[in-house]
């Protein structure tokens, strides 16, 4: 080893411990203006990138030692936009702890006014009133709001119900600050349909109500079914939202999946086909978006619907 390279080998060491407390922080990458604050000017970084030992992204990112790469650009994304950038949408979401989620662009949101150039791969969002950051970690808006935003900016229908089911199944947000939030939501772009959605993952009490239902039996050309029915299980009575002679239906709510909550939907399920009914399982998120698939489904055992004194006209 040559004293000139075991000298860049030195200096880069001598570097790296500087910052080490930044790069365990921030996936690896840092700013420009952060090096300078530690002393590590450009022709510092301008070094370090000809030796191949760090590598520069934009104007203001330099990545030394990356560790998560998603975390890494999150980072990157917020020294390329500026001070005032911070983590919006469900990419806040994702950095808050989601899980299961992929973004296609980091999002950002800046305060309305504020002039933020465009980069590839984010996505800049101006919003009014815009909340402090969260304190801790990466900048990123609370997760009530950003939960919000990422619902009114989804492409499609399902992906904002898979959206706002995911971060109340997860616990990332308390469910009644979340309806809170949203009912001050005036006005928006399908703006009826998220509302439903909000308040189905939000309360379990208010999701698909007996009086829907009932209305799509009317709409489908079913008999009204019996609601709260009782029946003998090998463990004592099993009550049933949703029944006909032979058919149970359960309605499941977001709250049916949270915790344990499935172990004991299961039993019971079980339970009552053990009893000779058949029993058809519909999310109440699948019946919000897909309801013509799963209301054929209900449909299609018209000769058990057609049996045993079920209330109502038989189905044609």
């Amino acid at each position: 080893m040559t004293s000139m390279h075991a000298r860049g080998v030195r200096m880069y060491q001598q570097r790296a411990d500087c910052i080490s407390d930044l790069l365990d922080q921030q996936a690896g990458v840092v700013s420009r203006a952060q090096l300078r604050g530690r002393g590590i000017d450009r022709h510092a970084v301008r070094a370090e990138a000809a030796a191949g030992r760090w590598e520069t992204w934009g104007r203001h990112t330099v990545a030394v030692s990356v560790t998560d790469l998603p975390a890494a650009m999150r980072w990157s994304a917020i020294f390329e936009v500026g001070k005032h950038a911070r983590l919006d949408g469900a990419t806040a979401l994702v950095a808050s702890g989601l899980t299961g989620w992929q973004c296609d662009a980091v999002e950002l949101a800046v305060p309305h006014g504020m002039s933020a150039k465009g980069h590839p791969g984010i996505r800049i969002c101006r919003v009014r009133g815009l909340e402090q950051p969260q304190p801790v970690g990466i900048p990123r808006s609370p997760v009530v709001p950003a939960t919000v935003r990422a619902a009114l900016r989804a492409r499609s229908r399902p992906q904002a119900a898979t959206l706002l089911a995911m971060v109340v199944q997860q616990r990332l947000v308390d469910a009644s600050r979340l309806l809170m939030a949203w009912n001050e939501v005036r006005w928006a772009p399908d703006h009826r349909f998220i509302t439903t959605i909000v308040e189905d993952v939000c309360d379990g009490a208010h999701a698909l109500g007996e009086l829907d239902f009932a209305r799509l039996c009317r709409t489908y050309g079913l008999p009204e079914p019996e609601h709260q029915a009782v029946l003998q299980g090998p463990r004592g009575r099993i009550y049933r939202d949703i029944r006909w002679p032979g058919l149970t239906v359960e309605i499941d709510g977001a709250q049916h999946f949270a915790g344990l909550a499935v172990v004991e939907d299961a039993l019971r399920a079980n339970a009552v086909t053990m009893t000779g009914d058949m029993v058809l399982r519909i999310p109440v998120l699948g019946l919000r978006l897909r309801e013509a698939d799963f209301m054929r489904q209900v449909v299609a055992p018209r000769a058990t619907l057609r049996t045993g004194g079920s209330r109502g006209r038989p189905c044609p």
